[in-house]
């Protein structure tokens, strides 16, 4: 990364496998996130997604095993291996591609439902984020962050990160579901609001 593009370019985290963990409460938390990530989706009546920032595939994948048309990218080469390796294992084509949220352009990205879930805690420049996530969505959008400070207080519940107050590495945005909502609201028409412990999702309409 140039210095001149880390005003843009996403802050990595750590890495945690939360779609497939074993742990109960975290199973638990996650399960209640992939039920509002569905009902979300099928209120948007699409079954075209394009999925930014998409990582290791899961939510895309979820939609293509429910026979949605699905692709996706991320900033992240190793990611978007990982992704296609698990389309490879399901004898999908591959449906990724690495790419930065910034590069991004409606010829190549634009689609009916546009995703980016656990994504914007890591960008800089939220406006320039999305202000893009909008020029891709025709019309839809769903969006995730990190309900704060609900995020941190279970973070150092359960001892993890006490020397940062909770806050998980990379997340330089920590916004409640108000202040997330508001920012939304300056791209398009809430439709819908989920707020599975501990995160926002948000469903809007970009046109």
């Amino acid at each position: 990364m140039r210095i001149d593009e880390a005003t843009y370019e996403n802050v990595p985290g750590n890495y945690y496998d939360k779609y497939n963990t074993k742990n109960p409460i975290a199973r638990y938390l996650m399960d209640g996130f992939l039920r509002s990530f569905d009902e979300l989706t099928a209120l948007s009546r699409s079954k075209r997604s394009y999925e930014v920032g998409c990582g290791e595939g899961n939510l895309s994948l979820r939609l293509r095993e429910r026979g949605w048309e699905v692709r996706g990218s991320d900033l992240e080469t190793v990611s978007v291996d990982e992704a296609n390796m698990a389309c490879a294992a399901r004898n999908y084509p591959p449906l990724f591609y690495q790419r930065s949220l910034f590069d991004l352009t409606p010829e190549e990205a634009a689609c009916e439902l546009v995703i980016c879930c656990e994504v914007l805690e890591h960008v800089p420049d939220t406006h320039r984020a999305l202000e893009t996530l909008r020029n891709l969505a025709t019309p839809y959008l769903l969006v995730s962050v990190p309900r704060e400070p609900v995020w941190r207080v279970l973070n150092m519940a359960r001892g993890k990160y006490l020397q940062d107050l909770g806050n998980t590495p990379g997340h330089i945005h920590h916004w409640s579901s108000r202040t997330f909502i508001k920012e939304i609201e300056k791209i398009g028409d809430i439709v819908s609001i989920k707020q599975p412990l501990p995160w926002t999702m948000v469903l809007c309409r970009c046109d």
